[in-house]
């Protein structure tokens, strides 16, 4: 490519970026679609500088590449100061790494609730699963009509039982997250194990007359339990896509981008364990609170999770005291 011809068919995208940077000075509240495109056009900007440096050193549209892209990376990387850390974390950068992925969540979620109809399905015909997933000391614990999470938690402190319960979860959510990189066929097998064991559960409680129990165990930490370990899965199927489908972008780059933002998606789901271990010790086997005080608390923590994940962010409200 001469470099007329370079300069004819590269400098709209040139034009255009230089004007965003003027109203990014102007307007710290850009919305999420335009900061986006803000993105693209800074590596498409580095592209054609590094290009530019290469073939067509000195020239004019090398000096001016040279000053966009600086001045693009002190806009779009530069440092926030005080706004940072985990207040910008959680208010900021987790939301923009969860919208990124919301189409992969709603596959996951499709999968999940078709492994879930499925294994029910299965447990009411086959009794067999049931005792495959919950083992022959809880199938008799049924036969007596009791639950097997009545002791789950009695038998060893609650502080112990809330590590293990909450380890427990963050390794089933890392195992799904990090096999992203074998295609995603990690994730896949996890979303689908997952939505199997509670629909064979739920239907072999069911064959007992338990379910009610299973329920209202489950009541007040399994709705947002599931919905973290699906944006986990998410998260790695993100990587898996990456890595198989690049598109017109390096795989390298895919990658890392991929595995960025399924990073900052994993570690925005870490402190929730935490407060799910804690409500799976203390309220969920407790047979003094009422069904509906449980069912308030899961969708109460739901709901929260959701509007803090996909809460629009303004740059303004960050930088306010």
């Amino acid at each position: 490519m001469d470099y007329a011809r370079f300069i004819r068919l590269r400098r709209p995208v040139w034009d255009g970026f230089e004007r965003q940077l003027a109203a990014s000075g102007k307007d710290e509240g850009l919305s999420h679609a335009d900061l986006e495109e803000m993105a693209l056009r800074y590596r498409q900007v580095l592209h054609d500088h590094a290009l530019a440096d290469a073939r067509y050193p000195g020239t004019a549209a090398a000096q001016r590449l040279r000053v966009l892209a600086l001045q693009g990376t002190h806009r779009l990387v530069r440092d926030r100061g005080e706004s940072g850390g985990l207040r910008t974390f959680f208010t900021r950068t987790f939301p923009l790494a969860f919208r990124a992925q919301l189409g992969l969540l709603g596959v996951a979620t499709a999968l999940f609730l078709f492994a879930t109809f499925w294994g029910l399905a299965v447990a009411v015909n086959r009794p067999a699963l049931g005792l495959a997933f919950l083992g022959p000391e809880a199938i008799r614990g049924l036969e007596e009509g009791r639950m097997w999470t009545e002791s789950l938690v009695s038998t060893v402190p609650p502080s112990i039982s809330s590590s293990r319960i909450a380890t427990n979860n963050i390794s089933v959510a890392l195992t799904a997250w990090s096999g992203g990189i074998l295609a995603g066929i990690v994730p896949l097998y996890s979303i689908l194990l997952n939505g199997m064991m509670l629909g064979s559960i739920l239907g072999i409680t069911m064959r007992y007359s338990m379910s009610g129990e299973l329920l209202e165990f489950v009541s007040a930490h399994g709705p947002l339990e599931i919905t973290l370990i699906l944006v986990c899965a998410a998260a790695g199927l993100r990587i898996g896509r990456a890595l198989i489908a690049a598109g017109d972008r390096p795989r390298s780059l895919a990658l890392r981008d991929a595995g960025r933002d399924a990073l900052t998606v994993l570690l925005g789901c870490v402190p929730w364990f935490v407060v799910l271990a804690l409500v799976e010790v203390f309220v969920s086997p407790s047979p003094d609170l009422p069904a509906a005080l449980k069912v308030v608390l899961g969708l109460s923590l739901e709901i929260l999770f959701l509007l803090l994940a996909v809460q629009p962010f303004s740059r303004k409200a960050q930088e306010s005291p």
